[in-house]
């Protein structure tokens, strides 16, 4: 058996990749956001219902369960609680079940959190990130901003706010995904999550950059519900091509709140028949000594590389995909 030893992408991508990194790091040093580093092995992993993890055990003194973090989140938030200030990290993250064209179980993450800023400002931050970034070509314009409201209605012809099952379904079948009656059931994310994978994403930042903001209420992560506008959160996710380049919100900062968000998540879990987790407590008592006011966005490097390089896969950027790990 011949044994492939060499990087599966070209070493120009690898140059590539390392200048990036550069531009980022010149980036937040000269705006004052501090580079910081948290474990990649944690004592506790997200609740998200829909992410696996990959799980591992301390093989001296006591016996415990490990987790390789999907995220850097919530040790940053730590970070955050005791007063850093403005924070990012560039991280190894791990999935376990994704891979594919835009997905390796192992990937290359920019995280970052600006003390004091809302959403909007979170938004005009990453387009001056992204400026530095992207290609001129692929940022002529600066990018488009629509609220999920208003695209997932020009794509579906259906309020994302507002749920009913027959009209859901009628849609569903006229733009030909029937299936998604038996798929979706009562479900309101699944349905959003479902017509927006299948109906919208594909049409966002065809030209350019595009923002989504203003998520629905069922969608919202760790996303503080929007002042005056109950039935959303302050969420965003950013588009090129139709890919999701990154996703972030005005921090949740209400314990009561989160853990009644985890405690959701976690009997979501339990009904799907996911292996069962434990909320982080660590975060929690973080949360309850104080959060201070934030936004934050956690962003895809490799996707990213792949824009600006170019590719149709995420293994023409990576070194050693997993098949070559």
């Amino acid at each position: 058996m011949t044994i492939s030893w060499q990087p599966a992408c070209s070493i120009e991508i690898i140059q590539l990749r390392a200048k990036l990194l550069h531009v980022i790091r010149q980036y937040f040093y000269a705006e004052n956001v501090l580079e910081v580093e948290t474990p990649i092995l944690c004592h506790a992993i997200g609740t998200d219902p829909h992410l696996d993890f990959f799980a591992t055990s301390q093989l001296s003194g006591k016996q415990q369960a490990l987790y390789l973090q999907t995220s850097p989140e919530f040790a940053m938030k730590r970070l955050l609680a005791a007063q850093t200030g403005s924070i990012y990290q560039i991280i190894r993250a791990f999935r376990n079940g994704e891979s594919g064209r835009l997905h390796n179980p192992e990937f290359s993450m920019l995280e970052w959190y600006r003390v004091g800023y809302d959403l909007a400002q979170l938004m005009d931050d990453v387009e001056l990130l992204l400026d530095r970034l992207l290609p001129a070509d692929r940022f002529a314009e600066p990018a488009e901003r629509i609220s999920y409201q208003q695209v997932f209605q020009q794509y579906t012809g259906l309020d994302a706010l507002q749920f009913d099952r027959g009209i859901y379904s009628h849609s569903a079948k006229r733009l030909g995904f029937s299936e998604a009656i038996n798929i979706c059931t009562d479900d309101h994310a699944t349905w959003l999550d479902f017509l927006f994978s299948h109906c919208v994403q594909q049409h966002l930042g065809e030209t350019g950059v595009c923002m989504v903001y203003d998520y629905p209420a069922c969608l919202p992560s760790l996303a503080r519900l929007n002042t005056g506008k109950p039935l959303t959160v302050a969420r965003v996710e950013v588009f090129i091509d139709g890919i999701e380049l990154a996703n972030g919100y005005h921090e949740l900062a209400d314990v009561k709140q989160q853990e009644s968000r985890f405690d959701q998540e976690i009997a979501l879990r339990e009904k799907n028949g996911a292996i069962a987790v434990s909320k982080d407590l660590h975060f929690l008592a973080a949360l309850q000594s104080g959060l201070p006011d934030c936004s934050g966005i956690a962003m895809g490097i490799d996707r990213l590389l792949m824009v600006i390089s170019q590719k149709n896969h995420i293994d023409e950027v990576l070194a050693f995909p997993i098949e070559n790990a």
